[in-house]
């Protein structure tokens, strides 16, 4: 499972063959630092993003993982901003 890291959050995003018709989809989950370094906080539990598509190769449904993951992270961070 790929991991990028934003900011304060970990995005894992991935890939995976959907039951009954061969093609991919492409699913995200969020995370944040907690004060113990051998745990995390869950933003957002594994989810199916861009759900009204299917995508022919693993590569390209993790790709798409990839861009509506940093899309989540940059709303979640314009929603939290002190403006600071």
């Amino acid at each position: 499972m790929p991991i990028k890291y934003v900011g304060c959050y970990e995005i894992d995003y991935t890939a995976e063959r959907l039951r009954g018709c061969g093609s991919w989809g492409a699913y995200v989950a969020i995370f944040t630092q907690s004060p113990n370094p051998m745990h995390r906080y869950n933003v957002t539990s594994k989810q199916r993003v861009r759900a009204d598509q299917l995508f022919a190769t693993e590569a390209e449904a993790q790709e798409q993982a990839a861009d509506a993951a940093q899309s989540l992270v940059a709303s979640r961070q314009r929603k939290y901003s002190t403006g600071a």
